[in-house]
């Protein structure tokens, strides 16, 4: 158990290095060398760890992903044990999604460099496709939750007002690490896109 633990966490301390990196200078500042200065390890021990280049992208996208997917799972669990309206519970784990502190913020420019590559690349675009999958099936439920709870118009169709929440996501995250929007307008704007999805009442449908 020791030597899994010690190999995942130096996989972690090299990706984490890589994205810092990525995040800071883009593609043109990343390199093995660079990586190994920035992780303080040497290159051998990077190329013990991945095989190459490749290897490494699709690592570091992937624990991105993870991270932000793990910070949603958070806030979905939080409003569930209070309660909340699925509306509420939605918008606060979709302002995870936003680039409002510094891990947010390199998590954002990660995920944006890497996506851009995926055109090219397979093992990213795979990635991108679950990723993006897992999340618009999350808001989708949301929605069809709404439904059920009374917060959403029966006949709404779900898929479609997910992604215009999303779509609504991604443009609020490309603004706000662009031009530096602040916290509250991003949630203000997120928030207004959601109610007019989520038009009713938390738990009318149960009088």
């Amino acid at each position: 158990m020791p030597r899994v633990a010690d190999h995942d966490q130096r996989r972690a301390q090299i990706a984490r290095a890589f994205q810092r990196l990525l995040a800071a200078e883009g593609f043109a500042g990343v390199s093995f060398s660079r990586v190994a200065a920035e992780a303080g390890v040497s290159v051998g021990l990077i190329q013990h760890y991945f095989a190459g280049k490749d290897v490494l992208l699709r690592f570091a996208y992937e624990d991105a992903v993870s991270r932000m997917s793990e910070r949603v799972r958070v806030r979905v669990r939080a409003g569930q044990a209070d309660r909340l309206p699925v509306a509420e519970v939605l918008l606060d784990s979709l302002v995870e999604l936003l680039p409002l502190d510094r891990e947010r913020d390199v998590e954002y420019r990660v995920r944006q460099g890497l996506q851009a590559q995926a055109l090219h690349h397979a093992g990213l675009a795979e990635v991108a496709r679950q990723s993006g999958g897992d999340i618009l099936g999350y808001v989708t439920s949301a929605v069809e939750n709404g439904v059920e709870c009374g917060e959403v118009e029966p006949g709404v169709d779900a898929v479609l007002a997910a992604r215009m929440i999303l779509a609504t996501v991604q443009g609020l995250a490309d603004q706000v690490a662009l031009s530096g929007a602040d916290a509250f307008s991003a949630r203000d704007v997120l928030g207004r896109v959601v109610a007019t999805v989520f038009t009713g009442r938390h738990g009318s449908r149960d009088r």
